[in-house]
């Protein structure tokens, strides 16, 4: 088994992204990491417990749903700043809070440079991880909707015919239907024809929203 089969299976698995959140903790002191089990039940999280990047790597998928990691930096095996390589290797994009019972800097400083959300030494107070956690399963609610609007417009621009791409991406750089027709060597109506489809299977209402999708989309002009 492999992280790449990890990520893979979580990528198959389809939850629904109402779902709970899920917060993943693995630490090998089994006390600390029930005490945090406890704590994130308390106020109505989903946990998932792991005494090892080993048990996570064969145990439960990573949850497909708004979820975040808690992760100690020194584990048995495989280590919390490989897990975070090794995640970011395969882009897996669960957010990660990094313990530590050493106040060592520039690992804390290596973490960050690499996207943890968080790096708190131990003992911290509840209240010090419940707010790293509150970060963090905001940013991957963030990324999961962007996620998803991104799937939704490409969805929608598979329905346009090459014809209508072309347009799309004329009629976002701010082109009149008559410089496009010039450029396509087409009828200006046929232009206006294409553009109103656009319009139609992009879902757009209005040209600046529309522009938008090409932004997000990253549509360019295939015409100088």
């Amino acid at each position: 088994m492999s992280w790449e089969y990890l990520v893979a299976q979580h990528s198959i698995q389809k939850r629904a992204v109402a779902e709970e959140p899920t917060i993943v903790v693995v630490d090998d002191d089994k006390d600390f990491r029930a005490s945090l089990g406890d704590l994130f039940n308390s106020v109505g999280f989903k946990v998932k417990l792991f005494g090892s990047a080993a048990e996570l790597l064969e145990g439960e998928l990573l949850p497909d749903a708004v979820s975040c990691l808690v992760l100690d930096v020194r584990l048995p095996g495989l280590g919390g700043l490989d897990v975070q390589t090794e995640l970011s290797k395969v882009n897996a994009s669960i957010p990660i809070i990094f313990m530590t019972g050493h106040g060592d800097i520039p690992m804390s400083v290596k973490a960050m440079k690499a996207g943890a959300v968080d790096f708190l030494t131990k003992p911290f107070r509840d209240q010090d991880i419940l707010d790293a956690v509150t970060i963090a399963l905001e940013r991957d609610r963030t990324r999961r909707k962007a996620d998803q609007r991104l799937t939704e417009l490409k969805s929608r621009l598979e329905r346009l015919s090459a014809r209508e791409r072309e347009v799309l991406a004329l009629v976002t750089t701010g082109l009149k239907n008559k410089q496009i027709a010039f450029k396509l060597e087409v009828a200006e109506i046929t232009v206006k024809a294409h553009r109103g489809h656009v319009m139609q299977k992009m879902g757009a209402q209005s040209l600046a929203e529309l522009v938008k999708m090409a932004e997000t989309l990253g549509v360019k002009s295939p015409r100088s």
